[in-house]
């Protein structure tokens, strides 16, 4: 069975995305069918266009962010079933290897295994899809252990945005950091993971959450899923640092850097308090840029962590984040600034590289 479907792509660095007509075959064993209700944009699927990333595979199939329906499914296939709504996960859960088994990493050993597979294809030639996904297409094909089911009864264009902007923030602060009831939390950058990572110390009953972005529009969105105090560090007089100590009374319990800057890194380490200081490290630093630390920084007994998914396992515990968005206590909506069709979809990255939109989500 192969099928004609429209994706958005890259074809090589400093260019625009594009969209276009591609094949698609259907699932072999152990396969899945999916037709994507919904896809958000990630600063990660513009970084195979921008300039910012290292890749020579082109042309490829971007998105990783996305919730469907599961049309088909190929031989052997157990855990979800035609008519089912999922969620396609980036990091497989295959369920036996070592990190799986245990409760200390989601970073199953298969998604570092390269795949040869290629389901779509454009003028008889395999095309790559980014995370074997491609949910910037309105249908995909992926191994079962990449697929998530949840309930049938909570919006596919809402809870999209779980599959890595929710899961790698509310995982950093619920499954990495474990923060704690009461304690204060600092985060810098408030995109969509940081808003995230805002909306996990807000579940987990942080006392103080201070949102630190230098885009003065994004306050109110802030303040609304759980900041306390908002600083924009262009018009702060004084040291950044400085002032978080003082708001926190000595130092932060906790701090998340989202954007992935080596100052900000710095800055992250710095605030947080002397003795127990928990660090997590989301964004990715472009290039060779490295990080920069004062020797005793983490020796004055500062934790420093880096989180990927905010270590949620992907078919088993993804689940319980969308319970907590049926349950009201996520406000995933909020995250949501504009939605699109899948051919406008340069435009929705252009409002995500200036800062206007929080997160975009491509309507099918």
């Amino acid at each position: 069975m192969g099928l004609k479907v429209r994706a958005g792509f890259a074809h090589g660095q400093n260019t625009q995305i594009e969209v276009d007509d591609f094949d698609l075959e259907g699932p072999r064993e152990g396969e899945v069918l999916i037709e994507l209700k919904a896809a958000g944009l990630c600063h990660t699927d513009m970084s195979f266009f921008d300039g910012s990333r290292d890749w020579s595979d082109y042309p490829i199939i971007l998105g990783h962010e996305g919730a469907g329906i599961v049309r088909d499914v190929g031989r052997g296939v157990s855990s979800v079933r035609p008519g089912d709504h999922v969620i396609p996960v980036a990091i497989p859960e295959c369920g036996e290897c070592r990190p799986c088994r245990s409760s200390k990493s989601n970073l199953c050993d298969q998604y570092f295994i390269p795949t040869p597979r290629r389901p779509f294809s454009r003028a008889g030639r395999p095309v790559r899809a980014f995370c074997e996904l491609g949910t910037f297409s309105n249908m995909i094909v992926v191994r079962e252990m990449q697929v998530t089911k949840i309930r049938n009864d909570v919006p596919l264009d809402v809870i999209c945005c779980i599959g890595c902007a929710g899961a790698t923030g509310v995982g950093s602060a619920l499954y990495t950091a474990k923060v704690e009831a009461g304690s204060s939390v600092v985060v810098f950058g408030l995109g969509g993971i940081g808003l995230n990572v805002v909306e996990g110390a807000r579940i987990a009953g942080a006392s103080t959450i201070i949102g630190i972005d230098t885009n003065p529009g994004k306050e109110a969105a802030a303040r609304a899923v759980g900041v306390t105090h908002f600083i924009n560090p262009v018009t702060l007089k004084g040291d950044i640092v400085g002032h978080i100590r003082e708001l926190t009374d000595g130092g932060a319990d906790y701090s998340f850097e989202c954007v992935g800057h080596r100052d900000l890194v710095r800055q992250a380490v710095e605030c947080t308090r002397i003795g127990w200081g928990t660090i997590v490290s989301i964004g990715i630093l472009p290039g060779s840029q490295e990080m920069v630390l004062r020797p005793r920084s983490l020796q004055e007994g500062r934790h420093l962590t880096g989180s990927y998914l905010g270590n949620v396992k992907t078919r088993t515990q993804l689940p319980e984040l969308v319970e907590l968005y049926a349950d009201g206590k996520l406000a995933l909506d909020d995250l949501i600034s504009h939605r699109i069709g899948l051919e406008d979809i340069a435009k929705g990255f252009s409002m995500l590289h200036d800062g206007v939109a929080r997160r975009v989500v491509i309507e099918f």
